[in-house]
């Protein structure tokens, strides 16, 4: 889906390059610079158009996946599982290749994610997720004609509700949950399809092309 006037990145805030807010992010970023100095060791920018209707929110990036190629759910479990289901409905087209010049495009869909900078052991504290609610809030603001997100995994699902200015407690996370909310979008949840969630069999593939299809068929797709 196009819009006649797509908005412009220009209009989202991203943290900067060398982002300063957490301390215990932007010491371990420097420390991987160190240790990976051909990594993008950077607060990874979302990846999509801002005309999207989808935004699909994630945790934070990975060590060795996002952090690693700059673009959400790029070289690691996670997005093997990810972009071939958004390929499956429509929501992407091309071949994922889980590298950045893979030429992977979304189509009516928009990845982010909740703290934009890898975190030790792939657990953000809960000040680094306030911390970084500011851009997620920007960029809800900054798509018009967002319909629906899909938030993986129980952080995700709760910093969009905050960033939303909804209570916690009046929407519960469910695997496969559909929350309408007063603002007119829906909250779409699934579990995080990282290797731990899926190697457990808490998400298999049949039940996250479940709520992907859900989602699909919401938009009208």
């Amino acid at each position: 889906m196009t819009s006649k006037s797509a908005p412009s990145e220009k209009s989202v805030t991203a943290p900067p390059a060398d982002c300063r807010r957490c301390a215990r992010l932007s010491k371990f970023r420097d420390d991987n610079r160190q240790q990976y100095p051909d990594f993008f060791n950077n607060p990874v920018p979302s990846f999509g158009g801002l005309d999207a209707r989808l935004l699909v929110v994630g945790l934070a990036p990975g060590l060795k996946g996002a952090n690693r190629t700059g673009r959400p759910f790029t070289g690691d479990y996670a997005g093997d599982l990810l972009y071939p289901t958004l390929i499956e409905y429509g929501f992407a087209r091309g071949t994922f290749g889980a590298s950045i010049d893979d030429g992977l495009q979304m189509v009516d869909c928009r990845i982010t994610n909740s703290v934009r900078c890898v975190p030790p052991e792939n657990k953000p504290t809960g000040e680094e997720v306030t911390s970084c609610r500011p851009f997620l809030i920007n960029e809800i603001n900054a798509m018009p004609n967002l319909r629906v997100v899909l938030a993986l995994g129980v952080l995700a699902h709760n910093a969009t509700l905050v960033a939303l200015g909804e209570r916690r407690a009046s929407w519960k996370f469910t695997h496969g949950g559909m929350h309408a909310l007063p603002n007119s979008l829906t909250l779409a949840d699934s579990y995080h399809c990282s290797r731990y969630n899926t190697n457990t069999g808490r998400l298999t593939e049949a039940m996250f092309h479940d709520v992907v299809d859900a989602v699909a068929k919401k938009l009208g797709r």
